[in-house]
């Protein structure tokens, strides 16, 4: 394929420098920002991944913040979740939806205070939806990007990294909680969190002077345990349903259709943006939604646009994310089936760009 162009326009992130030593070969631009895709070979990247530990620079998944009295207020209207309960230390999944329903974003909020937060996010323009809303909404309200930076380290051996370089009170956060962390005398949130199924956190890295630094400290600190640069790796993340922004969901799906129902708490929230659609679609149920389906045979190509889906030569969905699995020797996929085909079991025609390929729903997710 061709090659990025480097322009100001194309940001570069406070771990760059140490991602080109450590060898990548691809990126995708991801917020405006360069996100690493491959690093050896994206298989050679996924076994790693499976048994080691490796660090990533998420750096794209920018901070909007919100602060002041009202940001609270603000938080709990951009979301159906229920913010109510939510504690200072931790960190909630998040479907973002507009005044329809739909799909604008799914962060992790992230909790610093009543009237702090963060909302980490996917990639879109989720910065000016909010500043809108504190606009016409005349909330006393702050809402801008901070200097703040996720850098990622995910793998089995996660724990006993950020242990020698953080202390042994890492091991104690808990899934979606987080804690403040001393590095160089400033103070870090670092979450049990990330963007695979292997185990990790994300390490909220406030302030971009110091991101080689920590780079480095933590390379220094695995050497034997063979940590490695490591990204989002596709077959790994769809094997275990982490959905994709913009690829599995876009602002014309709501969170019922991609399988969020459960963050959706529309009859506990009085007041959040796009409420009476999702009320509407929680009594009704959704008419499609988000299956894990199964492709037979060789490995597919590159799925970078939606494949129909078929029974019959009638269309019933389609596909949005795809990959040969390694571990469990058949194509995984996520897609978007009608309500009438979704079941377990059900055989589909996955209409790829090389051609018609047998597929199924699958149970669940193989990870």
């Amino acid at each position: 394929m061709a090659l990025i162009s480097p322009s100001r326009r194309l940001r570069r992130t406070p771990f760059s420098e140490g991602v080109e030593a450590q060898g990548v070969k691809a990126y995708t631009v991801y917020n405006r920002m360069l996100l690493p895709t491959v690093f050896e070979s994206p298989e050679a990247d996924y076994l790693h991944l499976k048994k080691h530990v490796q660090v990533w620079d998420v750096a794209c998944e920018r901070q909007v913040e919100l602060i002041r009295p009202d940001a609270g207020k603000l938080m709990q209207l951009l979301t159906p979740r229920d913010l109510g309960k939510m504690g200072e230390d931790q960190c909630y999944y998040v479907p973002v939806v507009d005044e329809n329903g739909g799909m604008l974003n799914d962060p992790v909020a992230v909790k610093i205070s009543d009237d702090r937060w963060w909302v980490s996010i996917a990639d879109s323009d989720l910065l000016f939806w909010v500043k809108g809303l504190a606009s016409g909404l005349r909330l006393n309200v702050t809402v801008h990007e901070p200097d703040v930076s996720p850098l990622g380290i995910q793998g089995p051996r996660s724990d006993d990294l950020l242990a020698r370089v953080f202390g042994d009170e890492i091991r104690a956060i808990r899934f979606f909680r987080y804690g403040w962390f001393d590095f160089q005398g400033r103070k870090l949130a670092i979450a049990r969190s990330g963007y695979s199924k292997q185990g990790g956190f994300e390490i909220y890295v406030d302030g971009s002077d110091i991101g080689m630094d920590l780079w480095n400290a933590l390379f220094d600190a695995g050497q034997d345990l063979d940590v490695r640069a490591g990204c989002p790796n596709l077959m790994e993340r769809i094997e275990g349903g982490l959905l994709s922004y913009g690829n599995d969901m876009t602002d014309q799906n709501n969170p019922f259709e991609c399988g969020l129902g459960k963050f959706c708490n529309v009859d506990r929230v009085a007041d959040f943006i796009g409420r009476d659609a999702l009320l509407k679609v929680a009594k009704e149920g959704p008419s499609q939604q988000i299956r894990p389906i199964a492709i037979h045979g060789e490995a597919v190509p590159a799925c970078d646009r939606p494949w129909p889906i078929t029974i019959d030569s009638e269309i019933v969905g389609q596909v949005t994310s795809a990959a040969w699995s390694p571990d469990f020797h058949t194509n995984v996929s996520i897609g978007m089936v009608d309500k009438a085909h979704w079941a377990a079991g059900t055989k589909l025609t996955i209409e790829t760009p090389d051609g018609p390929r047998d597929g199924s729903v699958q149970e669940r997710f193989w990870i």
